[in-house]
């Protein structure tokens, strides 16, 4: 299966006009953003708890990273509010649900194969950086490694800069609302741009809470390459 598979197109998506998609697991649905592979694949997907819901224990062998959106989401590992960042690298076990339900925005196969680090972050409860280069910007750092950079960052209202996507780049607008490159983005709107493009964003009159990745589209990779 292939969706949105050629990383050289800018796609914008808006979760709220994604139908849900049965996982075989019950009570645990997706809503695809791109994908390459079948069952097993590089993917990146918003995914629903129904609550009582569960994956059996399984590995990731080419690491999971996600965002809790809304709920709790559980594991062996802790409880997870919405709020929460998680790295589980390769070969690292566990078994995923969530009493409550919940929604998370999630990406596999995405790792370095060597990468062995784990992360666990309450984005609730760490602090933000003001910018000093992008007035009215703060930064919260999650993860950075020389493939890749993640942050959350904080805009208020109106607050508009740019930036070259060397090795591309992701956004997720986890609050408020933007605009970037003419299009406008709201809670859950999700745009992948392609390496070299530039990123233009302007926060709403509410301001944005965004998570964003760089770098990492120089490593595409799917499951057995």
């Amino acid at each position: 299966m292939k969706i949105n598979s050629d990383f050289s197109e800018r796609v914008v998506l808006h979760a709220d006009e994604i139908p849900w998609r049965d996982s075989p697991m019950p009570g645990v649905s997706r809503r695809p953003l791109d994908r390459i592979g079948d069952e097993v694949a590089r993917a990146t997907s918003i995914v629903r708890y129904d609550p009582g819901s569960h994956f059996s224990a399984h590995t990731h062998d080419g690491g999971e990273e996600f965002i809790v959106l809304e709920g709790v989401f559980q594991d062996e590992h802790g409880d997870f509010p919405a709020g929460s960042y998680i790295r589980n690298p390769p070969t690292s076990k566990h078994t995923p649900g969530s009493e409550a339900g919940c929604v998370i925005f999630v990406k596999l196969w995405q790792f370095d194969p060597d990468d062995r680090t784990h992360v666990r972050v309450d984005m609730n409860k760490t602090g933000a950086v003001t910018d000093p280069e992008r007035p009215g910007i703060k930064v919260t750092p999650l993860f950075e490694d020389h493939r890749e950079v993640v942050r959350v960052e904080t805009w208020a209202p109106n607050a508009a800069s740019s930036f070259k996507a060397d090795g591309g780049a992701e956004l997720l607008i986890l609050e408020g609302s933007a605009q970037e490159g003419g299009d406008a983005l709201r809670r859950h709107s999700w745009v992948r741009i392609p390496d070299g493009q530039t990123v233009s964003l302007k926060a709403g009159r509410d301001g944005a809470l965004i998570w964003i990745k760089t770098g990492h589209l120089r490593h595409v990779r799917a499951p057995g390459e």
